[in-house]
């Protein structure tokens, strides 16, 4: 691919895989991150010098306007967000600044300087809450239930807006819930392996019966990729592997893994603590990814036996970077689990 592409949010967990495979496959990429806490520049240390950074915040105008400018990016792919449901609970303000005014600056400097593409990655959360059967497709209605989900959903249709309004190639990415290495520990895999590793109560919402459809983050990025050179401007595709499990049996199924590869005095499942439940939470995701795998030819190639057992022993080489990012959670756990 000879385009250049500028990709926000890349020193994010799902952003740097997209980069990281972007450089593999020899394309110009530039990153425009604004390295909150969730940003991380170590997770592209293996592909230094090969990339061009740009430390910024979406939400600033003008200089979004000035990358644009100089670097003349020929598409976009836009995975800066604040991205945690729990935190859009604590701080509302900052969502709507990163995943509304951000997008809209993006959007805006795409018309100015006529890109090629515009991936917008959205979210299955901006559905809302699933009963115990059926499935979301592209055309169900958005009900976001939480700010987070709110703000991408406006995201969303800002994408969907400038398509309309000004024709400007807009694709959507609605993929399901990502896990894999280098996920900012405050989200629940990392969450379930940290804790239970430091031997400290691993906090369940309610009883844990909350159902996600789980994703490998090499398989969404090659979603992406596909969308980037098979997708059709203003439509939208949801990315999911169709692999469901309840919160409590990522849970289990991780406690297992580390029984056998680091065994205690007694399993972990016995750190399992229920908490209570976090506010308007949506009881089950489920992606229709139909599309995707007809239009794009979309396949996810990671079961989830496989890429949890992969993330495992990822952060379990990884400890040290582990240790140093949840120095800076005990304050936010003890808002949302409380004095466990």
């Amino acid at each position: 691919m000879k385009d250049r592409l500028l990709v926000t949010g890349g020193a994010g967990f799902i952003g740097s895989e997209f980069v990281r495979q972007a450089v593999y496959k020899g394309c110009d990429v530039v990153v425009v991150d604004k390295l909150t806490y969730a940003g991380d520049l170590e997770r592209l240390k293996e592909i230094h010098g090969k990339y061009r950074f740009y430390k910024v915040d979406t939400a600033n105008t003008e200089e979004i306007r000035k990358i644009f400018e100089s670097e003349r990016p020929d598409i976009v792919i836009h995975f800066a967000a604040e991205s945690h449901v729990d935190r859009s609970l604590l701080e509302p303000f900052a969502f709507i600044d990163s995943n509304i005014k951000g997008t809209l600056n993006l959007l805006e400097a795409s018309k100015t300087y006529g890109i090629k593409l515009f991936i917008n990655i959205s979210t299955d959360e901006v559905y809302g809450d699933l009963g115990e059967k059926g499935y979301f497709n592209e055309e169900s209605p958005l009900r976001p239930n939480s700010p987070y989900s709110v703000s991408k959903a406006a995201q969303d249709m800002l994408g969907r807006a400038y398509f309309r309004s000004f024709s400007l190639p807009v694709i959507t990415i609605r993929p399901s819930n990502n896990y894999g290495p280098w996920q900012y520990p405050e989200k629940l895999i990392p969450v379930v392996i940290y804790r239970a590793l430091s031997r400290q109560p691993i906090p369940v919402y309610g009883r844990g019966e909350n159902v996600r459809e789980w994703l490998f983050v090499s398989d969404c990025i090659d979603g992406i990729f596909k969308a980037i050179e098979k997708g059709k401007p203003g439509e939208v595709y949801n990315i999911g592997s169709g692999e469901e499990r309840k919160n409590i049996e990522v849970v289990k199924i991780i406690c297992n893994i580390l029984d056998e590869l680091v065994p205690g005095d007694k399993p972990y499942e016995s750190l399992i603590t229920f908490v209570k439940d976090r506010p308007g939470h949506d009881f089950r995701y489920g992606l229709d990814s139909s599309k995707a795998v007809r239009e794009l030819g979309f396949k996810p190639k990671t079961s989830f036996e496989r890429g949890i057992r992969l993330t495992v022993e990822w952060y379990l080489n990884h400890r040290e970077w582990l240790e140093d990012k949840v120095r800076h959670l005990s304050e936010f756990w003890e808002k949302n689990y409380g004095n466990i």
